[in-house]
């Protein structure tokens, strides 16, 4: 029975101490939009105090009911120790009330909006990493969220700079910043400040934990090169089908079966192409309907069709993948480009909601790496958003808050 006892406790710890990751969503969920005080979907950083509302479709359209949940994480995404009520003013576990569904669309859908604060969430009343977690009514797990509560306690300066490293400095950025305490210095900072710096709201590639290099004062100085880098990458390719039924700058050809089709003009390689400026939203999207009167419910459901020509070779298990925060940089079967031998182009289709959408093309290497650069390039000059997040965890204290959070573009870049 001892041992019993001990294996238990043993599997039960490390399940706990686990990172906690993801869960992307079936196949009849789509567009789901995460946003805070931002009109596109992207990651949300937000101020302690501020709202947020989630949204989703479900193309069954059944109008089944769903449930969320939402849970307090340290800096690297283990559980923090703390009970619903001391992070949550009301309380969670409970139906998502308001639902909508689709009008005059071809493809039948229900959508569902999640605001918070609402009558049973009331706020979060704590600062650190989230991950909200929506459940059908059988209790099984649907699709999670991560999101992120700041409070305004420190200033974050932050520079975008070209790397000193003369092999990557047409093809890398660097980001620089300071840590400025507004009250009170900050008690041992290599061991209690940590730090998140994300590029264009994806987490898959962001840099963690960098710790100060020296201190003036009450300021931390960060002052890495190649250690703070990120590849340039390129500008995001884009298309905007928010009047269905007419052809566009990026739409070749519109055709209409059970619903509407978008035929995209064929894209190319621009890894070895000089760069070119093109207006992005660095990856996010923004669902509309310029014919309509609401977007989120008379928006239709579209077929897109993506033409890639790459006439470079793939190694053994390399795959090509469509990549945006359009389904939360995730690569899937849904994603994979396949080889149509007979036009010697890459081909997919993937079902988008009506709207302003980016995307790239990335390859998937066998070992599971992405490979950004490889179809598009890296720059230095390409327009990219980065945001630094500053974590600190009092002396005794039980978990990380999120103390500052600083942001800058690439379009301000200097020399290093």
């Amino acid at each position: 029975m001892k041992l019993y006892f001990s294996l238990f406790f043993l599997s039960f710890s490390i399940v706990s101490l686990s990172q906690v990751k993801e869960t992307s969503p079936p196949r009849h969920i789509k567009t789901i939009a995460f946003q805070g005080n931002t009109p596109q979907a992207q990651l949300p950083i937000l101020k302690l105090g501020e709202g947020f509302q989630l949204s989703f479709d479900d193309i069954i359209g059944d109008e089944r009911d769903y449930y969320y949940t939402i849970d307090h994480y340290n800096f690297d995404w283990t559980p923090t120790n703390l009970a619903k009520g001391e992070y949550l003013n009301g309380f969670d576990d409970v139906r998502i009330d308001f639902y909508e569904n689709s009008f005059n669309t071809l493809q039948m859908y229900s959508h569902y909006v999640l605001n918070i604060p609402n009558r049973d969430t009331r706020g979060i009343t704590k600062s650190g990493n989230y991950l909200i977690s929506i459940f059908d009514d059988r209790g099984n797990l649907q699709f999670s969220r991560k999101f992120m509560v700041y409070e305004d306690v420190a200033n974050v300066g932050v520079e975008i700079k070209r790397t000193r490293n003369l092999n990557y400095i047409n093809t890398k950025q660097v980001v620089q910043f300071t840590i400025n305490s507004q009250s009170a210095p900050l008690i041992n900072p290599n061991q209690n400040v940590k730090t998140l710096v994300i590029q264009n709201s994806n987490l898959n590639f962001a840099i963690s934990d960098l710790k100060p290099q020296y201190t003036l004062g009450n300021e931390l100085v960060y002052r890495y090169d190649l250690e703070a880098s990120f590849w340039g990458g390129n500008e995001f390719f884009n298309f905007d089908n928010s009047d269905v039924r007419g052809a566009t700058v990026n739409i070749r050809r519109v055709e209409m079966e059970d619903t509407f089709i978008n035929y995209l003009y064929t894209n190319i390689s621009r890894k070895d192409r000089p760069y070119t400026y093109n207006p992005d939203i660095n990856g996010n999207f923004v669902v509309r309907n310029i014919r309509g009167q609401k977007s989120s419910i008379d928006a239709e459901f579209v077929w897109v069709h993506f033409a890639l020509q790459y006439y470079e070779d793939l190694k053994e298990g390399e795959e090509i993948h469509i990549y945006g925060n359009f389904n939360n940089y995730t690569l899937d079967d849904s994603t994979r480009l396949t080889y149509d031998s007979n036009n010697d182009v890459y081909r997919l289709k993937y079902l988008f909601k009506q709207g302003f959408y980016n995307y790239k093309y990335v390859i998937k290497e066998r070992d599971g790496n992405i490979n950004q650069g490889a179809i598009s390039g890296n720059f230095d000059e390409t327009e990219n958003d980065y945001t630094v997040v500053v974590y600190y965890r009092d002396l005794g204290g039980r978990f990380d808050r999120i103390i500052g959070v600083g942001a800058n573009n690439s379009v301000n870049i200097t020399n290093n």
